[in-house]
């Protein structure tokens, strides 16, 4: 009797929780696996809810629905909360509580107030920390205090517990009671990481080492920067697709395309001059016939204009000059751009830099293209500028490709990037040879690839028979907005060694 009873108890669950901003599961994945009990999650998007009813088969009638309509939570242990993070991340507005999506963290602060669990675990980008952000970052912790909780924030990479991805979050961890709080512990980094190979299953040859083996990322979690790449054996495990830059392995367009030495050599004429003062006020500049020729006097126009067929470079409309100041057809903001005029002439530079007006930076080109239409401005120089320069388009659509021997991938976003992974690695000894062999045996090769579905699962942590939606768009959202699993296993291991259950 006492045997069947010891047994009926160890299936009992070790602890309940609601999961709040679910998405996918990926705390309920962690929280499955340690013996927790959902007793309910609260999910908007209807890709999400339907992948974590069919993966953990739960009815949809355990989704509370909108966080901003419920009004209370049944009694529960831990509360969970991936708060919507487009109000602190660098890539969204940065308006924090002034963003209806930033009030969200308002409700959900409510929620753990009215119901008052044990324990909490609120995940978000790292830019809350940001100085920026700071405000808002104090004004969270102050309500969790005010609600009677003892709490303090964690800035944890996902790969120092499990998982090939570069990706830095910040994570709330919370008591009720303070003996707990006082017995939390950061878990440890683990040793043996998980490498991109491990998730492309590819053998990786022995390489030439040259240089002794650095460091994964060389940054301390603690502060807002980091590197997202790994470089070992004296090389980096990536090639960066980029005009802008220039380093052991970046790929040029130049590289790619069939140039002559004479036409890279005037590509990386304008590559190491265009961020120089002389030529302009702005951090990149173009660069006129004259101005390349103050640098190397035999360039020519004709050598120019074929870097321009080839569509490496382009020609940029530089400055003007006032034709007419009749304002009577224009609108506010052409208007507004008229009077920035010194000496009757506009530069582009001075337009962008100087632009303390409603006139939005992205639209002055076709505004200016707009007053010459209408007769108000003539261009009077053109200048050469690089056709790539936006720096995360990259090339023909690569932003980067990583080799199977990088420790990492990037974090996996909502949008999706355009980051690849090779198919084989490449033994070299030289920098030279490297970036060459590269070239000829990955790149020309076509051997290179995105990520697959099952493979974006395993660096985030799910299982590789995880069930999404076919539609690459719909799954990459689902798992770029997720939290990584084995770092919330290890903080749900953390916390349950606390004894807050028992």
């Amino acid at each position: 009797m006492l045997k069947r009873m010891f047994c009926i108890k160890m299936k009992m669950p070790r602890f309940t929780f609601i999961d709040l901003f679910s998405g996918i599961g990926g705390f309920k994945m962690a929280f499955n696996s340690n013996n927790g009990k959902c007793l309910g999650f609260s999910e908007i998007n209807k890709d999400a809810i339907e992948v974590y009813c069919h993966n953990y088969q739960i009815d949809e009638s355990a989704n509370f629905g909108d966080i901003r309509n419920i009004k209370s939570l049944p009694t529960h242990d831990l509360l969970t909360a991936g708060v919507p993070c487009q109000s602190w991340s660098i890539a969204g507005k940065n308006l924090g509580f002034n963003d209806d999506r930033g009030q969200l963290w308002n409700d959900t602060l409510y929620l753990l107030n009215q119901s008052r669990p044990k324990a909490f675990i609120f995940e978000n980008v790292k830019g809350l920390v940001d100085p920026r952000n700071r405000s808002a970052l104090n004004y969270i912790l102050k309500r969790i205090e005010q609600a009677g909780y003892y709490a303090n924030y964690y800035v944890i990479n996902s790969h120092d517990y499990g998982v090939a991805q570069n990706r830095v979050r910040i994570y709330i961890i919370g008591f009720r009671e303070k003996q707990f709080y006082d017995s939390f512990n950061r878990p440890e980094i683990i040793e043996k990481k998980t490498v991109l190979a491990d998730i492309l299953n590819v053998e990786i040859p022995k390489l030439q080492k040259v240089v002794e083996q650095t460091d994964l990322f060389g940054f301390n979690t603690n502060t807002s920067k980091s590197m997202s790449l790994s470089s070992k054996n004296g090389f980096n495990d990536y090639f960066l697709f980029n005009d802008l830059r220039n380093g052991e392995t970046t790929i040029h367009s130049w590289d790619i395309l069939d140039t002559t030495e004479r036409q890279k050599e005037i590509c990386l004429i304008l590559l190491k001059n265009r961020r120089k003062k002389q030529f302009g006020l702005l951090d990149g500049n173009p660069i006129s016939l004259l101005q390349f020729q103050s640098i190397d006097p035999s360039i020519s126009k004709n050598e120019l204009d074929s870097l321009v067929d080839m569509e490496i470079l382009k020609l940029i409309p530089y400055s003007f000059e006032i034709e007419s100041h009749n304002i009577k057809d224009l609108s506010e903001d052409e208007v507004e751009v008229l009077k920035r005029a010194k000496n009757n002439m506009l530069h582009l530079d001075e337009l962008k830099m100087g632009n303390k007006s409603k006139v939005k930076v992205s639209s002055l080109t076709n505004m200016l293209e707009t007053l010459i239409n209408k007769g108000n401005l003539k261009c009077v120089e053109e200048r050469y500028e690089f056709k790539n320069t936006k720096i995360s388009s990259g090339i023909n659509g690569i932003n980067r490709i990583f080799l199977p021997t990088s420790d990492v991938f990037p974090t996996l976003v909502a949008s999706d990037t355009n980051d690849y992974v090779a198919l084989k690695a490449i033994p070299a000894e030289t920098n030279e040879s490297y970036k060459r062999k590269f070239l000829k045996e990955i790149y020309f090769e076509n051997e290179y690839r995105k990520i697959t579905k099952e493979e974006a699962c395993q660096i985030q942590g799910f299982p590789r028979d995880f069930e999404l939606p076919e539609s690459r768009s719909r799954w990459m959202k689902l798992i770029g907005n997720s939290v990584s699993v084995p770092v919330i296993e290890s903080l749900i291991k953390a916390i349950i060694s606390t004894k807050v259950f028992d």
